[in-house]
């Protein structure tokens, strides 16, 4: 939580620093977000390094024991919420595809539509197999 309370002005500071270098219109502009994007990437690499980072260096064997087990549990929650984001984000874009062209099929012949709304169905089922391995990958936590 810590990390957050750190990095979430970083980032909201970055984030407008980089809408005001876009509202110039000088040839700078490209190389000052190229500037600002490689200072969010550090952030958010060094954000990841605390927040994957377990324990403290005077524990002892049974402290350690149980934060290596806690770390494999949050690598299985990181993994989870990547399953979920891809798959969703991949649906999105599959659903937007095949939905602008079912709209399109069904305005000239309007007896598509339950075909159109099969394949529309289809592209929705990649995030339900996100969802799928999202459970999987909780449940062996």
């Amino acid at each position: 939580m810590i990390a957050w309370l750190i990095a979430l002005p970083v980032l909201v500071a970055a984030f407008a620093a980089t809408r005001r270098l876009l509202r110039r219109r000088r040839p700078t502009v490209l190389r000052s977000v190229l500037a600002v994007d490689a200072a969010l990437f550090a952030g958010a690499l060094t954000l990841l390094l605390v927040a994957l980072s377990g324990g403290s260096a005077q524990a002892d064997a049974a402290t350690t024991a149980a934060a290596q087990s806690s770390g494999s549990g949050s690598a299985a929650l990181i993994g989870a919420a990547i399953a979920v984001a891809g798959a969703s984000i991949g649906a999105a874009i599959a659903v937007a595809y095949t939905g602008a062209a079912a709209l399109a099929a069904m305005s000239e012949r309007p007896e598509l539509f339950g075909r159109a709304m099969v394949i529309v169905g289809l592209a929705e089922g990649i995030a339900i197999y996100g969802l799928v391995v999202a459970i999987i990958l909780i449940g062996k936590t």
